[in-house]
């Protein structure tokens, strides 16, 4: 019975360790402090575009300001520790990363909003002519995935498994794997990657080819093929009354609609 009592002390003691982790970007110095009289959002690349247009809607309308501040988390971390109003996440996975850096805000703050699926991403004019997730599989494709690999918090982070996984047929993943040329942590990441390495195709999100319609078009996965991540939003308990103002605004149908042109849904 002794033995078994210091066993169960010693499990306690490895699970709070386990739990009391902190984000290596988590500063206790800073204090939380946003209100400033301007509506500040704060997250990784890729809904920034969007949620652009919809600033820019809001405040035609209200005079009011609003700032958006994407890229990768470690160029803007510290300042949103500070003065964020609201944060996004590109997937529910990145904003439970992102609650262990902010501590002001907590998980019954976030809302999911908008929903977009993966897709194919080629480069302009698609030469190679892929048209289905099977032609991924074809000797010879250069393909690119976006990875968090342990170091990045990243929407992308396991999509492409999923893709290749979904019928449950191992062949598809071992044949999607053997073309990956490069994992990108982060989409921007991946974008260089596609660039510098001219890949042939890359497993993303639908705005990534509306932004760069110079590069990039979209091929559509099959239905069964297709991974849903959402972009959710918390709202600072502290934020200027006028971002409350913002989130009920973003998904008006107005900013649907802009919401839209770059693939996101409700």
């Amino acid at each position: 019975m002794k033995n078994f009592a210091l066993l169960a002390i010693a499990c306690a003691g490895l699970t709070a360790s386990v739990y009391a982790q902190e984000s290596g970007l988590y500063d206790p110095s800073i204090m939380h402090a946003p209100k400033d009289g301007v509506v500040k959002l704060y997250g990784a690349g890729g809904p920034h575009t969007a949620f652009q247009k919809v600033a820019n809607a809001w405040q035609m309308k209200t005079g009011k300001r609003v700032e958006i501040i994407a890229g990768p988390e470690r160029k803007w971390s510290a300042k949103a520790q500070s003065d964020a109003d609201i944060l996004w996440g590109t997937s529910e996975q990145s904003m439970t990363a992102f609650l262990e850096t902010y501590k002001t805000f907590s998980s019954d703050q976030v809302e999911p909003i908008y929903l977009r699926p993966t897709i194919i991403a080629v480069k302009k004019g698609n030469p190679m002519k892929i048209e289905r997730f099977e032609d991924l599989l074809k000797n010879g494709v250069k393909i690119v995935v976006t990875e968090g690999a342990g170091v990045s918090n990243t929407s992308g982070t396991g999509t492409w498994e999923d893709v290749a996984g979904r019928l449950g047929r191992l062949d598809d993943v071992r044949a999607f794997r053997r073309n990956i040329v490069a994992f990108g942590k982060g989409s921007g990441a991946s974008l260089k990657a596609f660039k510098d390495l001219d890949a042939d195709a890359w497993i993303t999100w639908p705005e990534w080819p509306v932004t760069y319609a110079d590069l990039l078009e979209e091929v559509a996965l099959a239905p069964e093929r297709k991974v849903w991540r959402d972009v959710n939003v918390a709202l600072s308990p502290r934020a200027d009354p006028e971002a409350k103002q913002f989130l009920d605004f973003l998904v008006t149908p107005e900013a649907q609609t802009l919401m839209k042109t770059e693939g996101w849904v409700r």
